[in-house]
């Protein structure tokens, strides 16, 4: 994939360094597991906190002769969440096998979408802020990409001291690995873009978007490089699980790789791991290039192909996303953009606002609401 620069340098988010100053550039793949009650290529169940081992199928477990079939459900939410990102819809895509070896992937390789993923370009609207005077500033974010995949089981390494544990309960899970382009440039950005995907999906319902449960979790890669000059090694981060962490892990890896730079070594690109307690990354493996998986066609399924009254029949039953009932609040019930956006940020405290406001003056009610229930939601978590 060849990088391009789409954004002109903003001094506001240099970063000071020794020998000047530093700009960030970062690039995110999220993971979101699709709401679906079966597994992508299974019916094994999805539900979350069975016991170990409980939703797992012989399809998940690789046992000999078993052959993947296609779940349409997974299929059309993928779809959905590339119209609601504005993306292009790709009638014809095929699943390749990703072949590594890892404990909790029985196959021994992992069916995911290479050079022809079900989603291709696409663009997310970001409202980063609120600053210090309370004004947000919207940024365009790149969508390179979404395909679907399988999401691998979990290995439990703290239960006896000389084994480790698998659990194949998420082996199979339907995921959709959202790419963006390397479009953002501060920690700041990357909160926002995660937390403005997370709505959208929300609103859509093709994920719960519920981070503390895996359900949606990111890839961040980091690199620096002097203000508009080539992009720099880049090495990413694997699974942050929240958007606090992800701040967190960009500010302290984009700083490490300036000190090297700025000592006069080299970034080596690997592959690093966040460690919330000592907030700091560490490295897992060096980066594995595409080459490295062996991609090739699974010859156990055709290739994806539907028509475009498919996709017209799911677009015409989208619900109305966040830019959109921002859009129709600040209009007909004269809102503040801030306002607004609050307000649309979680569609359960939208859809109850306007219940509230259902004949009554609009900026009343949504005093009540934001100062009142919003008020009682941070107070118990």
């Amino acid at each position: 994939m060849t990088l391009i620069d789409t954004r002109t340098p903003d001094p506001k988010r240099f970063i000071p360094g020794a020998t000047g100053d530093w700009e960030v550039i970062i690039g995110m793949e999220v993971h979101a597991q699709v709401t679906s009650e079966a597994k992508l290529f299974s019916g094994a169940s999805t539900s979350f906190g069975a016991a170990p081992n409980d939703n797992v199928s012989l399809v998940d477990a690789a046992m000999p002769g078993m052959l993947p079939v296609i779940n349409e459900e997974c299929v059309r939410q993928a779809i959905r969440t590339g119209l609601g990102l504005k993306a292009e819809i790709n009638h014809k895509s095929v699943f390749d096998r990703k072949n590594y070896f890892y404990p909790d992937l029985p196959q021994g390789y992992q069916i995911s979408q290479f050079k022809q993923p079900i989603v291709g370009e696409g663009v997310v609207s970001v409202a980063v802020g609120p600053d210090s005077k309370g004004q947000y500033e919207e940024i365009e974010v790149g969508i390179e990409r979404l395909h679907l995949e399988q999401d691998a089981g979990k290995s439990i390494h703290d239960q006896h001291p000389t084994m480790s544990y698998v659990d194949l309960n998420r082996s199979g899970v339907a995921l959709m690995e959202i790419v963006s382009k390397p479009d953002l440039r501060s920690s700041e950005e990357a909160k926002a873009y995660v937390t403005r995907l997370r709505t959208i999906v929300r609103y859509l319902g093709t994920c719960d978007g519920n981070m503390e449960e895996g359900s949606l979790r990111a890839d961040v890669n980091v690199s620096v490089r002097k203000p508009g000059g080539e992009f720099g090694t880049r090495c990413e981060i694997k699974n942050v699980n929240s958007i606090r962490f992800i701040g967190q892990a960009i500010e302290y890896e984009a700083r490490r790789q300036i000190a090297i730079l700025e000592d006069g070594g080299k970034i080596d690109q690997e592959t690093r791991l966040f460690d919330p307690n000592k907030g700091e990354t560490r490295s897992m493996r060096s980066k594995e290039e595409a080459h490295d998986y062996r991609y090739f066609p699974d010859p156990d399924l055709l290739p994806l192909e539907f028509d475009q009254a498919y996709v017209d029949a799911l677009a015409e039953h989208l619900p109305e996303l966040p830019d959109d009932k921002r859009t129709r609040l600040i209009a007909s019930l004269g809102l503040s953009a801030y306002d607004a956006s609050v307000l649309v940020s979680e569609k359960a405290i939208a859809d109850y606002f306007e219940q509230v406001a259902a004949g009554r003056e609009g900026k009343l009610a949504d005093k009540r609401v934001t100062n009142k229930l919003r008020g009682a939601f941070k107070k118990t978590g």
